[in-house]
């Protein structure tokens, strides 16, 4: 019997995004409150077995990729050992880590030998100072990661940066001359109101059109056409520095949402379903685990899960309906 996970507005279903823990070891502007301590107890947790057993059900569906987030994911002790556990699920053809690279010196070759398969890395400045400044961390640990990843083998790796308006947007086309230097894709995305914190990052919101039209002044842009495959591989929209083969991606929440063709849900850390980031329904997966669901109730569960998946978020409608931080839902 198919289970395939398709929602009402007939999207595909084909990524899951699973958060490890909601604690992390920066505090971005953007993010976690400094000096924010209410987060979830260890108990609380869905542990390793919990989240591989909803990860086989999950590829039963036709999930095929997921994305270990937090927080701070390298933070979760012994993070190689469920990466090996997801790497032999049946029909998982992806694992990749969204991580602000801190730990990574200590962990690259550990997790590239358990079958990760990919690294997104969050670096939002160059300089010292306004990385500490952003972050609350070490510009030089984040960089020494980077190039752990590197001798790892890990040689797709994407930087995220959240552009914001007067504290990093001049910092774009020095970003991207780094990135292409050092092989690396660069995504930017914009800033959300996810809580208290976004919603206050936002006051420095920047469209990337502006972005896309500064860059331009420096490089020529060619935009690529999506393959039907990438319609539904993930929000970014990329174009090529012509002449090369690299690429830069835009992620645009707010200006140009890409609802349309989302394929994705989020795990909280302690099992909460997050159907939508920018939307509050959400289902206790990790309460019905505990409860001894069978696989059966499960996969039903997830079905109706999606059947309810919203048509889009309303972050710029009500920029005030989401009162969790972003660590919470699953980055």
């Amino acid at each position: 019997m198919s289970h395939k996970l398709v929602d009402s507005f007939q999207r595909p279903i084909g990524y899951l995004r699973v958060s490890v823990t909601d604690q992390c070891d920066l505090r971005c502007l953007y993010c976690i409150p400094r000096g924010f301590t209410g987060f979830r107890e260890p108990a609380h947790w869905l542990d390793f077995n919990e989240i591989t057993r909803l990860a086989r059900l999950f590829a039963q569906t036709g999930v095929k990729h997921i994305r270990l987030t937090g927080g701070e994911p390298l933070l979760r002790k012994n993070l190689p050992e469920l990466v090996a556990c997801l790497n032999a699920i049946q029909g998982i053809d992806t694992i990749s880590l969204s991580t602000n690279a801190l730990r990574l010196k200590q962990l690259a070759s550990e997790l590239k030998q358990a079958g990760l398969t990919r690294l997104n890395i969050s670096l939002d400045s160059l300089k010292n100072e306004r990385f500490q400044a952003i972050t609350r961390g070490k510009l030089c640990k984040a960089l020494a990661g980077i190039e752990a990843a590197r001798l790892a083998g890990f040689d797709n790796t994407k930087i995220n940066m959240v552009v914001m308006k007067g504290i990093n947007d001049h910092e774009v086309v020095p970003m991207l001359q780094y990135c292409l230097e050092q092989n690396l894709t660069l995504r930017f995305i914009e800033t959300m109101p996810m809580g208290s914190t976004g919603r206050l990052a936002s006051r420095h919101y920047l469209s990337l059109r502006t972005v896309r039209d500064r860059i331009d002044n420096h490089f020529d842009l060619i935009h690529e056409l999506p393959t039907p495959a990438a319609r539904y591989s993930g929000p970014a929209k990329y174009m090529r520095i012509n002449g090369t083969s690299a690429k830069v991606g835009f992620i645009t929440p707010i200006s140009e949402h890409f609802c349309d063709s989302c394929n994705r849900v989020r795990l909280g850390v302690d099992g909460m379903l997050y159907p939508c980031l920018g939307q509050n329904h959400a289902v206790a997966l990790g309460q019905q685990l505990r409860n001894k669901a069978t696989d059966a109730e499960l996969l039903s569960q997830l079905q109706q899960v999606i059947q309810d998946k919203p048509r889009r978020h309303e972050f710029v409608e009500k920029p005030e309906q989401v009162l969790r931080f972003m660590s919470t839902t699953g980055g």
